[in-house]
């Protein structure tokens, strides 16, 4: 079993930044695959950016410049640096993960709203 455990988010004022962090727990053989999506109210979840086994980074072209995805392989744990927040990237955060062996996980989700 495994588990993925968010925090980091939050109210904070446009042009703004926040840290998302996402830590695994349990049977975890190796990271492959990580990133982020996120849930506006009212619309469909959408993909965010993703980190791959190999250091690659890929953004969402509204995110790109702004975002930056990045993963901690022997803590399990991958991170979502964001700055120049703006208020169309209030959502519910999700972390998800991808093992070698073939399971993907997703967060529990965590609240970021920017507004002044």
């Amino acid at each position: 079993q495994v588990q993925l455990g968010e925090s980091g988010g939050g109210l904070v004022q446009p042009g703004g930044s926040l840290s998302l962090s996402c830590a695994a727990n349990g049977d975890i053989d190796r990271m492959y695959v990580v990133g982020w999506h996120r849930q506006a109210p009212g619309r469909q979840r959408e993909w965010v950016a993703t980190s791959s086994t190999g250091g690659d980074s890929h953004y969402e072209d509204s995110v790109k410049g702004r975002f930056t995805v990045s993963r901690d392989n022997f803590k399990n744990t991958v991170y979502l640096e964001m700055s120049s927040l703006k208020p169309e990237d209030t959502a519910v955060y999700y972390c998800k993960m991808v093992l070698v062996s073939g399971g993907t996980y997703w967060g529990q989700g965590t609240q970021v709203t920017v507004s002044s």
